[in-house]
């Protein structure tokens, strides 16, 4: 391995202070339909004048690069080959691309960068996607099952005999366009600046410094995104979607915890996109990395605890109380941006949306989505330890059709769906 150079100990430029150095990165206009007139989003430089936007590229893992630099293992003026990098599927542009108010989380352009702004970083410009489109194959126990139990079908195309499916998928790193953040959640675009620089101690005083900047790289998990089936029927009306948008829950996602139905509800969601993309439909499922209700998992865990020790143990009606007891506020997830991803697709309907979360349904809807049916979880899908939770939720107002109670669950229990 060969040594990184250290960076030079010099004099601090705070970025709050600018040199008066003329800029040399091209000013973004959010929301024009001409990638070129619209600009790229150039963030991961040392050199301030090279910036304009806030923040960094991946910003939850911006420690890390500069942890890397600090050891000696990357050259802080290291500048990416993309070489063979472009999507492994053509995603775009629609409509929504040049409408400020339907895509204000993250770059449409983000995964084109590469073909779109090559003069730019044939000069010198560290321009980064902040999407990737790449195709794989995923396999998981739950579809095996499907297969034996006679609900899926293999093809020998789309999902083999032994549960491997085929699909496309996608990563996609935040990018806000503050104004319409702003906007979005009903408040002030200074108000907002103040409340994220005084929340995260300081850590970004262009905020409140740089009115001028109004694109931010929040330090803080994407998305991915996975595809079955043809991608071109994901906006074609005469063609079936089915999708999940789900939010993470590493201790069920992965290790599969009973205690919610986190798992449960997403391969289902799996199996029922697969089913669609068998029919020449498109299956879609949308994973946020938001653990916790993006309260973050170690306030989960704290609350399960509460829930597990309080006077007369777990509880329906306890269930968001606790939380809120632990974390001030029951919800963080904030679905308001949720929608984001199905405007870059350009998605108009969805047929089938595998959630029974009405906070989800409604911002889909306030953002000009049709959504045709909504599918509950089966109750053979919910683990016994999960009663609470699917009472509470219905409590709370979820959608809940043929959403089973604790005593339902116990006859339901082992059912074979």
């Amino acid at each position: 391995m060969i040594e990184a150079k250290q960076p030079p100990l010099s004099h601090i430029k705070l970025t709050s202070h600018p040199t008066g150095a003329p800029k040399t990165a091209p000013e973004i206009h959010w929301g024009a339909s001409d990638p070129q007139q619209r600009g790229p989003v150039i963030g991961t430089t040392t050199n301030p004048k090279y910036h304009n936007v806030i923040g960094t590229h991946a910003g939850s893992y911006a420690i890390y690069r500069a942890l890397a630099v600090a050891a000696r293992q990357l050259d802080p003026n290291y500048i990416p080959d993309f070489t063979n990098t472009a999507p492994a599927e053509a995603i775009g542009p629609h409509p929504s691309w040049s409408d400020p108010h339907k895509i204000v989380s993250l770059d449409p352009f983000g995964h084109m960068v590469t073909q779109i702004f090559q003069q730019q970083i044939a000069a010198g410009m560290d321009i980064r996607p902040t999407i990737a489109i790449t195709k794989a194959h995923i396999n998981i126990p739950e579809l095996s099952q499907a297969i034996q139990a006679g609900r899926l079908q293999p093809d020998g195309n789309l999902l083999k005999a032994n549960g491997e499916v085929k699909v496309t998928k996608a990563a996609i790193d935040p990018v806000w366009y503050l104004p319409g953040i702003a906007e979005r959640f009903g408040c002030d675009e200074t108000a907002l600046r103040y409340s994220i620089f005084e929340n995260t101690a300081g850590m970004f005083p262009e905020l409140i410094t740089r009115p001028d900047l109004s694109v931010f790289l929040p330090p803080i998990g994407g998305t991915t995104i996975y595809f079955f089936g043809d991608l071109k029927a994901i906006n074609d009306p005469s063609k079936e979607l089915t999708c999940r948008v789900h939010d993470e829950c590493n201790g069920s996602d992965v290790f599969g915890s009973d205690i919610c139905t986190c798992r449960p509800y997403l391969t289902h969601g799996i199996e029922l996109c697969i089913e669609t993309a068998q029919r020449g439909g498109c299956g879609l499922i949308v994973y946020n990395r938001k653990e916790g209700r993006a309260l973050g998992e170690v306030t989960k865990f704290l609350v399960y605890n509460a829930r597990k020790r309080q006077t007369g143990g777990d509880t329906a009606d306890n269930y968001f109380v606790r939380t809120e007891c632990v974390a001030g506020v029951q919800d963080m997830r904030f679905q308001e941006l949720m929608p984001d991803v199905l405007n870059w697709l350009g998605i108009t309907k969805i047929d089938r949306f595998v959630s029974m979360s009405n906070i989800k349904y409604d911002a889909l809807v306030k953002q000009g989505i049709t959504i045709k049916e909504r599918v509950p979880i089966p109750a053979g899908l919910i683990p016994a330890d999960a009663a609470v939770e699917m009472n509470a939720k219905k409590a709370a107002g979820y959608f809940s059709d043929c959403i089973p109670g604790k005593d339902e669950l116990e006859n339901t229990k082992g059912r074979d769906l």
